[in-house]
């Protein structure tokens, strides 16, 4: 057989035992089931989004927490524990993390001198308004496939999703 011959040879059995491709996978089971479709899609937003957080020093955990400071918020830590869906020690740690870079200060409630809640420094203000910028643009590049009325459909059923009470 020549060595034109045996790669012809080669690549007809390596198609005839190739696992399943992208489409294979892609029509099968989990293809339709809902779990899975919101958990890639969430692993594909979250990866572009560290992605593109990363040239402001943020990963997506650290740009809510500071998008809830910025926004006047003022939260808790308990509070950002319970939206973010987040131990409170990882929360310690992510405001640990923008307090050292000075982005967030820790500051007594006025309404429970107890607790502390969580407000943004200026150069935190201004690093979100940064990051922002590049958030956006990492959700117009994921929904470029999706019209603005199915973006405000999936908007509105996410929301029932993520706030079911």
């Amino acid at each position: 057989m020549s060595i034109i011959g045996e790669t012809c040879y080669h690549r007809a059995m390596a198609s005839k035992t190739r696992l399943p491709g992208r489409d294979a996978l892609r029509d099968s089971v989990l293809g339709g089931d809902l779990v899975f479709l919101l958990a890639r899609a969430n692993a594909l937003t979250l990866a572009a989004a560290n992605a593109a957080l990363a040239e402001h020093g943020l990963k997506a955990r650290s740009y809510s927490v500071l998008a809830l400071a910025a926004d006047g918020a003022r939260p808790t830590q308990r509070e950002l524990a319970e939206f973010l869906r987040l131990d409170p020690s990882q929360v310690v740690a992510l405001v640990d993390g923008l307090e050292q870079r000075q982005l967030v200060e820790r500051r007594t409630d006025p309404a429970d001198r107890r607790a502390n809640v969580l407000v943004a420094t200026d150069a935190g203000r201004d690093l979100f308004a940064r990051a922002q910028q590049a958030a956006r643009a990492v959700e117009r590049g994921l929904l470029a496939p999706v019209t603005p009325e199915e973006h405000e459909r999936l908007a509105g059923l996410l929301r029932l999703l993520a706030f079911p009470d």
